[in-house]
């Protein structure tokens, strides 16, 4: 073993047994350089170790600081015990509501559901779409409909197969987003008044297009670190006979949960045995803060009853609404229902992504993303200890960029969102994540954003309403 990865076992050693914890500050490469009698770039290297681990991240002009070991030292808000009844939604106002309020510039946007676009690469992502268009054949405008460009689905297909899972580009269709793919599937396997299992609690969006097909939704209860009970998940199969399944196993959004692998075997296991699609929901998975990307169910799905669906929205381009699912069983009838409703995805976004991904500069840009999300998370969560109230719990993910929080005593996150808005601060209330409206005292947080002055002031003046 060289000297640099001694040290960094050594560092690594004392943060696993908890003698360095989270946001502790690393003795400086002087003192680390005359401690262990090595020169400067010994020590250098055993930091650079540390950070590739996920175990330690730099703050500019201040130093090293430990990261991890990556779990909470506060109590993990409690998850819902029991699976809900089929149930009519209407949670659209509130999140139409929402999602005015984020559009405004001005709003601290901690209720946003996407990251800043400051971290990620639209000049160069503008120079392969500008590139392409020169070069764009004008046959492409029209034979690339319905399931999209064919390299930019082999770049998709080469991602699966670093995963493990060969996949054939034939089953990918690209999307509007992540949206159309997760639509373009509960449209596929369900007829209004079907009933579809989600998670508790549960991403809006997946609630608002429930409501908008005219489904009931069954609602089963999800641990805020662990992912959806799968007890209590086979339970309302054979209880409510659900037309299909909507899960996040990857950083769930507003938990940030992270469903262990054998979890996700026994999940895949479970819905084939019943024949119940899963539509598995996946675009935080990029965002891992860990030593290696998460696998999605997918991995073990060997009957096609799995659509995986994922975008670059969350973690290269926001704007070009570019997303995707890999439909298994279902491709041709996802494909003819992209040709009924919106026939195509943008050629030009689509050629620029393959170009880029062809280039090799998305895992570049990947770490640098990962890196400044997960210090992003060490700032926001030490703001937090020091302006909140002791009684509020929140969870700590292993990736993403939310937080989901419980306030103290009884107090409703609705009216914390609507003095928020008054003050130009915007939350997402627990109210939204929910067609039981079971969290009324929670809220998600954004940390995507870099955390200036003004958002600390207002983590302050948040902290000071919850006393």
């Amino acid at each position: 073993m060289k000297k640099y990865e001694m040290i960094a076992e050594e560092i690594a050693s004392a943060i696993q047994q908890g003698l360095l914890k989270r946001g502790d500050k690393l003795p400086s490469i002087r003192h680390i350089q005359a401690s262990k009698q090595v020169n400067a770039s010994t020590v250098f290297q055993a930091y650079y170790l540390l950070e590739a681990r996920g175990l330690i991240v730099t703050r500019p002009r201040s130093g090293y600081y430990v990261a991890g070991p990556l779990r909470s030292e506060r109590l993990l808000p409690q998850a819902a015990h029991n699976a809900s009844h089929p149930t009519k939604l209407q949670v659209s106002d509130l999140v139409f509501t929402l999602l005015e309020r984020i559009k405004d510039p001005q709003q601290i946007p901690f209720g946003s559901a996407f990251p800043s676009p400051s971290l990620f690469p639209l000049a160069r992502l503008a120079d392969h779409m500008a590139s392409t268009v020169r070069r764009m054949q004008p046959q492409l405008t029209v034979s690339d409909i319905g399931q999209g460009d064919v390299e930019l689905r082999r770049q998709i297909a080469l991602r699966y197969q670093l995963d493990g899972k060969p996949t054939d580009p034939h089953e990918i269709v690209v999307t509007n987003g992540a949206m159309e793919a997760l639509n373009l599937c509960l449209a596929a396997v369900t007829q209004p008044g079907d009933s579809v299992i989600i998670e508790s609690p549960s991403f809006y969006a997946a609630l608002q297009a429930i409501e908008r097909m005219g489904l009931k939704a069954i609602e089963v209860p999800s641990d805020p670190e662990l992912g959806i009970d799968l007890v209590a998940l086979e339970q309302a199969i054979l209880q409510h006979h659900p037309k299909a399944c909507w899960l996040m196993t990857n950083f769930q959004n507003p938990t940030g949960s992270l469903m262990p692998e054998p979890k996700k075997q026994a999940l895949v296991a479970l819905i084939t045995r019943h024949r119940l699609p899963l539509i598995e929901d996946d675009v935080y998975r990029e965002l891992y803060f860990g030593k290696q990307r998460p696998l999605p169910a997918k991995t073990w799905d060997n009957d096609g009853w799995v659509m995986h669906c994922s975008s670059f929205s969350k973690s290269l381009a926001p704007g070009y609404r570019v997303g995707w699912v890999s439909a298994g069983r279902f491709s041709e009838t996802i494909t003819r229902l992209k040709l009924s409703t919106t026939l195509a995805t943008s050629i030009p976004a689509q050629l620029a992504l393959a170009s880029y991904l062809a280039k090799g500069g998305y895992d570049k840009h990947l770490r640098q993303l990962r890196h400044q999300l997960m210090l992003q998370q060490l700032q926001f969560t030490q703001a937090i200890h020091q302006s909140f109230p002791a009684e509020v719990r929140y969870t700590l993910p292993q990736g993403g960029y939310f937080l989901w929080l419980q306030l103290p005593g009884h107090q409703d996150s609705l009216g914390l969102f609507q003095q928020a808005i008054q003050h130009n601060i915007s939350l997402a209330p627990g109210h939204l994540f929910s067609s039981q409206q079971q969290y009324a005292g929670y809220v998600r947080l954004n940390y995507g954003h870099p955390l200036n002055a003004e958002h600390r002031q207002a983590i302050e003046t948040l902290g000071q309403w919850m006393q």
